[in-house]
């Protein structure tokens, strides 16, 4: 909560201080943001389901090195291709780049924590890392820094929460000793590579594309102004979507435990719905206060709130569905996901030329999309199987 609520500070007053002249652009480079750190939430969750299935951390923090530099190698490579597509100065698109590779080193010390069920140390290392991405960044924006001084100060704040965050996850398990004897002895028999994490890194990727590729497209669609309009209103959507997060952080581990898989995936699914659907009255309840917190250049979108927390809350339902796939090692299931980004995609390009039509259209396909892959994912779980095909054995390496 305390990092969700950094974050929509954040861009509710980068909204006010920019202008819906100047938001988009930050927004839109957010987006880019969230994108490139895929990899930093795929690693959480690999991370947490080796070490749920007994890793050794040395191997683990071994592993979470050389997919940093896989990532930064990415990144370099991309800055100049985003300058170009959002029409940003380089420097911008290197700050929201740059951010990548270190957090994937975070997410891997919070995967450790989360693996081993330290929950207390993982809630201090999540509102840490919340709060030192954001300080920065709101004191850039004040001093008049601008979307790129922001975005360079929010990236060494992210930098000095891997610092400690790892110092964190090393007090822990010098506290808590995690290694038992099965647990050592499954450690020597599991090596840990890098592609079970490409595989989870293209499952978190069709889901955070399909969360943000309207940020993308709204800067191509429409005009400053109702693309800076729409950015802020998805703020509803982030608020539905990361609200549950924790959800899927706490049931994790025993969605990676075969013996409690089923059960772990009904339970994230029911509380995520729920939630969802209080946080879409909540939106339409609270919709009147927008304008008090971002400025009346905002009015126009307020009562379209809900429907940006509608998006967001399924999205959330998604999300949880996926992270089943990753538990327990099936990630086939990402292939609806991909299909339905390409049709929002296409739908968006083609059709959408208004506010209304771009967040109706983002919920249509978000909702065709999770009902199918909560549709297998239940049914695949009530026949005791993993979503995707048919259970393996899990010594070896995990690769």
């Amino acid at each position: 909560m305390t990092a969700n609520v950094a974050g929509y500070l954040l861009q509710l007053l980068a909204g006010r201080w920019l202008g819906v002249a100047g938001y988009s652009e930050f927004a839109s480079l957010l987006a880019v943001q969230l994108l490139c750190a895929v990899p930093a939430l795929a690693m959480q969750n690999v991370v947490a389901r080796e070490v749920v299935l007994g890793a050794d951390l040395r191997a683990v923090r071994s592993m979470q090195w050389r997919c940093a530099a896989l990532v930064a190698a990415v990144a370099v490579v991309l800055v100049p291709v985003v300058a170009g597509v959002l029409h940003v100065g380089v420097w911008a698109a290197a700050a929201a780049l740059g951010a990548a590779p270190v957090l994937v080193v975070l997410s891997g010390e919070q995967g450790i924590l989360q693996g081993g069920n330290h929950f207390r140390a993982l809630a201090a290392v999540l509102a840490m890392a919340g709060t030192a991405r954001v300080a920065p960044a709101l004191v850039a924006l004040a001093l008049g820094g601008g979307a790129t001084g922001a975005l360079w100060a929010g990236a060494g704040g992210i930098v000095c929460a891997a610092i400690g965050a790892g110092r964190i996850a090393r007090s822990t398990a010098r506290a808590v000793d995690p290694g038992s004897a099965a647990r050592e002895g499954a450690a020597k028999g599991r090596a840990i590579g890098v592609l079970p994490v490409l595989r989870a890194v293209q499952v978190q990727a069709a889901l955070m594309a399909l969360s943000s590729v309207d940020l993308i497209v709204v800067r191509i669609v429409l005009d400053d102004v109702d693309a800076s309009r729409y950015s802020l209103g998805t703020i509803a959507t982030k608020i539905a979507f990361w609200l549950p997060q924790a959800v899927g952080v706490v049931l994790y581990p025993r969605m990676a435990q075969p013996a409690h898989s089923a059960r772990a995936i009904r339970d994230a699914l029911s509380v995520l719905s729920v939630i969802g659907v209080v946080a879409v009255i909540g939106a339409a309840l609270a919709a009147p206060l927008a304008p008090l917190f971002a400025g009346q250049d905002y009015a126009p979108i307020q009562g379209m709130l809900w429907v940006f927390a509608l998006h967001g809350a399924i999205l959330a339902v998604l999300q949880g569905a996926l992270l089943s796939a990753i538990a327990v090692e099936r990630t086939a299931l990402a292939a609806v996901t991909w299909i339905g980004l390409a049709l929002e995609v296409t739908l968006m390009l083609i059709f959408a030329r208004t506010i209304g039509s771009l967040i109706i259209t983002a919920v249509s396909v978000a909702a065709v999309t999770t009902v199918i892959v909560a549709v297998v994912v239940l049914r695949t779980a009530a026949r005791g199987t993993a979503p995707g095909s048919a259970p393996t054995v899990t010594s070896g390496t995990a690769s």
